[in-house]
C-alpha cells in the first residue's frame, strides 16, 4: 500500500502562498526558486509549486479552480480555531465559514488559500 508522502499545491503567487501557510505555523524555509516545501511535524511533506514549474513539464498545463483538493488543520482548541480565523481573515484572506460548534464534536471553520485551495481549522469541543 502506498503512504501518503506529500501534499502540493501550484500557486499563482507563492509569496503570497508562503505568507498565507505562515499564518498556520507552517514553517516554510525562506528560500526556494520556483518549489518549496516542509516536512510538517506529521511528516507530510508540503509542496507549492509556481506555475512556471509545473508548466515545465506539463506545457499544456492550465489553471482551474482549487476545489478538487482540501487541507485540514488541526488546532489545539476550539479557541485557536476562532483566533486563526481571525488573524487569517483580517490579513485579507478569503474567509469562507466563520468558525462553528459542529454536529459531529469539533468548532470547525473554512478559509480559502490565494490560489482557491479550501482549508479547513478544526478542534475538538
Amino acid at each position: 500500500m502506498a503512504n501518503l508522502n506529500a501534499i502540493g499545491i501550484v500557486a499563482a503567487d507563492p509569496a503570497r502562498s508562503i505568507s498565507f501557510y505562515r499564518l498556520l505555523g507552517v514553517d516554510f524555509p525562506e528560500d526556494g526558486e520556483g518549489h518549496i516545501e516542509v516536512t510538517l511535524p506529521n511528516g507530510v511533506r508540503f509542496m507549492l509549486d509556481a506555475e512556471e514549474v509545473v508548466k515545465s513539464f506539463r506545457p499544456d498545463w492550465t489553471r482551474e479552480t482549487g476545489n478538487q483538493l482540501a487541507l485540514a488543520f488541526e488546532c489545539a482548541s476550539p479557541a485557536e480555531v476562532d483566533e486563526l480565523y481571525a488573524r487569517i481573515a483580517e490579513a485579507g484572506f478569503a474567509a469562507e465559514k466563520e468558525p462553528w460548534d459542529a454536529g459531529w464534536g469539533q468548532r470547525y471553520a473554512q478559509l480559502r488559500d490565494p490560489d482557491g485551495v479550501p482549508v479547513d481549522l478544526f478542534a475538538p469541543l
